[in-house]
Parts: C-alpha cells; structure tokens; sequence
C-alpha cells in the first residue's frame, strides 16, 4: 500500500481533517492534501515521523515496507521470509541485482 493511501487511510480513521492533520504536525492543509494524493514526492524523515507519531503507527508501516502489515501481497511477504534465511553474501548479491533492476527501469 502507498504511502498516499496509507495516510488518507489513517486520518480518515483517526477522523481528523484536512487541517488538524496540518496544525498537529506544523504543515499546510494542501501539503497534507499533496501527500495523500502522492503528488508531494520524499517527505523528510522529519515529517514521516511526526505523522507516525500523531497516528501511533510505525514508520515501516506509514511508507508501507512493513511485510507483515495487514494487506500485503502474500507472496511478497514469503519472498521477505525467503530472503531473511538466506546467508549475508546471498543477501548482498540480491541487494546488487535490485539495484541494477531500479537502475534499468529508471533508465526506460
């Protein structure tokens, strides 16, 4: 789940607008509004936090790299299993591979 769906999610849970999302956290309404529709790019760490903390939530939960959160894809939460098992040297050619798969997709 997106970090955007995830935060609309939560305040709309937490029943809290626009506005007290904002003055909670010390930004603009239409940031929040940017953020939830994913047309704000990299939040600092500074402001993943503070949201995480208003919605008592983790971080990994919050930008969705929890592979144990309710929602996500079984498969990919058993190739997680799979790789926490492997030896560190395996982990570290994974590692390199995915970053060659980014860099080619960033390249188109």
């Amino acid at each position: 789940m997106s970090f955007a769906i995830k935060l609309h999610e939560l305040r709309i849970a937490n029943r809290l607008s626009l506005q007290q999302v904002a003055d909670k956290i010390g930004i603009s309404k239409a940031h929040v509004w940017n953020l939830e529709k994913g047309q704000a790019d990299n939040p600092s760490m500074e402001l993943v936090l503070k949201l995480a903390d208003l919605f008592r939530v983790r971080v990994s939960d919050l930008v969705g790299e929890n592979p144990d959160a309710a929602g996500e894809d079984a498969e990919m939460v058993a190739m997680f299993r799979d790789l926490k098992r492997l030896e560190d040297d395996d982990r570290e050619t994974i590692k390199m591979m995915m970053e060659q798969l980014r860099l080619r997709r960033e390249r188109g």
